[in-house]
């Protein structure tokens, strides 16, 4: 299958001379759930910014074969306008692209219902709890229909019941809107839980040391956590993930 988009030799310098990125490869495909997993400083957040057009890479190309670059992109922080309420935090895409609240109403409507906020449209962010305005910031990003959802750390800080319930939500928001996936995370047991594929990189100059493919089929729920197969992956994950902090 002809990836979605595709990273080659990737070299990303900044100005003061920290080589974040060295000979970064990855393909990613269409509708995939892909993970980057990497110590901090590994320049996980660096990638997902390239593949945005956030920024320039010093050597290599991005590639989106068959394919215009098309993204939403979540952060750590939910970022919402806190005068607005869930609605026009939610509108706010098509707002920019100059289409009337009308004209958007019903896709705003589909999505919010989709991270599961039916009934909150009219709240304000103060009235939220933080996964709340996590979900928020993921129908915000899924509004106009991406093809790749680029989430950088979005459950990081929230408690673990919190994340762990926004975590089998993903899941399905990912299998219903038919999207790619790029999900940045410094968890072994998040990623295992929701990735196809996991991505390790080592640590600056950041590259790609190896893949663990989780072959276990969706949708995974609770049940999945406590499978001897969970377990084992984990293991596997694991022993990568401390080749890379030692390379």
């Amino acid at each position: 299958m002809q990836p979605l988009v595709r990273l080659r030799n990737i070299d990303k310098v900044y100005a003061n001379g920290v080589v974040a990125l060295h000979g970064f490869d990855l393909d990613v495909r269409s509708e995939e759930f892909v993970c980057l997993l990497g110590p901090s400083g590994c320049g996980k957040s660096t990638v997902l910014r390239l593949v945005a057009g956030l920024g320039d890479f010093t050597q290599g190309a991005v590639e989106w074969p068959g394919a215009r670059r098309d993204v939403g992109f979540v952060l750590q922080e939910p970022t919402l306008m806190p005068w607005a309420s869930v609605f026009d935090n939610v509108y706010l895409p098509f707002l920019l692209k100059d289409r009337s609240r009308a004209e958007a109403a019903r896709r705003v409507e589909e999505v919010i219902e989709l991270v599961g906020l039916s009934g909150f449209a009219g709240a304000y962010p103060r009235e939220l709890s933080g996964g709340m305005k996590m979900r928020v910031s993921i129908a915000r990003a899924l509004a106009p229909a991406p093809k790749l959802l680029l989430m950088d750390e979005p459950f990081a800080a929230l408690d673990e019941i919190t994340r762990t319930r926004l975590s089998n939500d993903l899941l399905r928001i990912w299998q219903r809107a038919q999207c790619t996936v790029m999900f940045v995370t410094h968890s072994i047991y998040e990623s295992v839980f929701m990735a196809q594929r996991i991505a390790v990189m080592v640590a600056r100059p950041g590259r790609v040391l190896g893949e663990v493919r989780i072959g276990a089929p969706y949708p995974r729920d609770k049940e999945f956590r406590l499978t001897p197969e969970y377990a084992a992956y984990c293991r596997e994950v694991s022993k990568l993930l401390d080749q890379a902090i030692e390379a």
